[in-house]
């Protein structure tokens, strides 16, 4: 009876946390749309002016519970890239446009998920979504990360904020991503599974503002 009272604790427990991480993920989405709207106007506009093709870029990332969805971001790259090369990009890589290394470099490129979270495939923070292609390689323990929803920051986000920048210094970078940095980020979203709370996201959206302004 014990053991089943504090099972069923830790379920209502978790449940409440997930309430209270949902509400802040719809509330302040919908209020960083609403602010940031004129950003989203002027964005999209440089866009057009420096390149054809559309504003957001949609790809398939692995969302909660192994669930496709389409992730959204501004396009910093040319329409047809994904059939020009790799799906990770590599230093200054040539498919980036002259406006998309400025967003990249800022984030600001990531803003249209805000949609992504107001809607719910998303949360402000969590394990970044991966796409399909390298998902295949996770193993049981690592496949945990999609107990929760993915997010526009977590752990790794900013630990790995250079990304291109060191996959640029590997002869292989693919090889690198997957064996290195892929493993490496999947140990950080394991920590922030076990130790996930509205304090530790909190803590990690203000760590990311940081590491962008700084």
């Amino acid at each position: 009876m014990e053991g089943k009272a504090v099972t069923q604790y830790k379920t209502q427990n978790g449940t409440l946390g997930d309430f209270v991480k949902r509400a802040f993920d719809v509330v302040m989405s919908l209020l960083g749309l609403i602010l940031l709207s004129p950003f989203f106007l002027i964005i999209s506009l440089l866009i057009k002016i420096d390149s054809p093709g559309p504003v957001l870029f949609k790809q398939v990332r692995v969302g909660r519970f192994e669930k496709n969805f389409k992730i959204l971001k501004f396009r910093t790259m040319v329409t047809d890239a994904e059939k020009r090369g790799a799906q990770i990009t590599v230093g200054r890589d040539s498919r980036i446009t002259r406006v998309g290394h400025l967003l990249r470099k800022s984030k600001l490129d990531e803003l249209p998920q805000l949609i992504n979270v107001f809607i719910g495939d998303m949360s402000l923070v969590g394990p970044r979504p991966e796409v399909p292609k390298y998902t295949q390689y996770y193993n049981k323990v690592q496949k945990r990360i999609f107990e929760i929803r993915p997010g526009i920051t977590d752990y790794a986000s900013i630990k790995y904020r250079d990304e291109n920048e060191i996959l640029a210094l590997s002869s292989e970078p693919e090889k690198t991503y997957i064996e290195e940095i892929m493993v490496d980020k999947l140990n950080l979203n394991l920590e922030y599974l076990e130790k996930k709370s509205l304090l530790t996201d909190i803590k990690i959206i203000f760590s990311t503002i940081y590491k962008i302004i700084k």
